[in-house]
């Protein structure tokens, strides 16, 4: 019969928590996509060695809240600013390794010029992208990526081409840039999606380290919250219409 110590032996183990998430509870809302992309980019920086040379942008958001639960570096930016403040510390710190965190409202509303201009110089961070075409954290209203008739708080009949103008894929933008090594769409709701997510995560973040430009990672993600249904009911209804509109896999690589 196995025994317990049998089991818990190193040469067992398959799985653990990321010894750079620290013990604070997390406090996103059940099935938010967040806490999922905080573990693997906790993974990548151990499994790379770059504990002690990693540096965390978080703007405004749900996202800044990112720097309460990995043990790294962080700075905070102002809204839509991460990708600004990132360049200046990767140009005056080059060895190591810099990247930013935000939401579709901070990223693609008040931040889509640092976002595009930075991408476009080719500034050797990454920035990673969570779409969950909402903004989450202050009532669930329009983003620049909610999709054509989708209802929030502010577009309670849904969102209307003739008085909104149309989503925005900043994604598809990014990939047209000359100084974007790597472009990548993924998402974190099945176990296979998040190894995908990790694998990207991991090239963009050593695209950087090795000076090869400008990296985007887009995560399609739920807001359970926001759009007012089960976590469940959230998976499901962002494969039947976020993939469609924001479809999965690499936009662009250089290699």
């Amino acid at each position: 019969m196995t025994t317990i110590e049998e089991i818990i032996k190193p040469e067992n183990l398959v799985y653990k928590k990321p010894t750079l998430m620290n013990d604070n509870p997390m406090h996103y809302c059940p099935g938010c996509s967040h806490g999922v992309v905080h573990k693997l980019i906790a993974e990548v920086i151990e499994e790379m060695g770059l504990e002690d040379k990693s540096v965390g942008i978080s703007p405004v958001g749900c996202a800044v809240f990112i720097y309460n639960y990995l043990d790294i570096d962080w700075q905070e930016a102002a809204h839509g600013r991460a990708p600004a403040l990132a360049t200046a510390i990767k140009r005056l710190w080059p060895d190591r390794l810099v990247f930013t965190y935000q939401g579709d409202g901070d990223l693609a509303c008040i931040g889509t010029a640092e976002t595009i201009h930075a991408l476009n110089r080719g500034e050797n961070i990454t920035i990673i992208f969570i779409n969950n075409a909402i903004y989450g954290m202050t009532g669930g209203q329009m983003a620049p990526t909610t999709l054509m008739g989708m209802k929030t708080s502010t577009s309670p009949y849904g969102r209307d081409v003739h008085l909104h103008g149309y989503p925005l894929k900043i994604t598809e933008i990014a990939a047209q840039l000359e100084g974007t090594a790597y472009v990548t769409r993924q998402s974190v709701q099945t176990v296979p999606a998040i190894r995908k997510a990790k694998k990207a995560i991991r090239k963009a973040f050593e695209n950087s380290m090795n000076g090869k430009g400008s990296n985007l990672v887009e995560i399609v993600s739920t807001c359970s919250s926001g759009w007012k249904m089960t976590p469940a009911a959230s998976n499901k209804w962002m494969e039947e219409n976020m993939f469609p509109f924001y479809p999965l896999g690499d936009l662009k690589d250089k290699e």
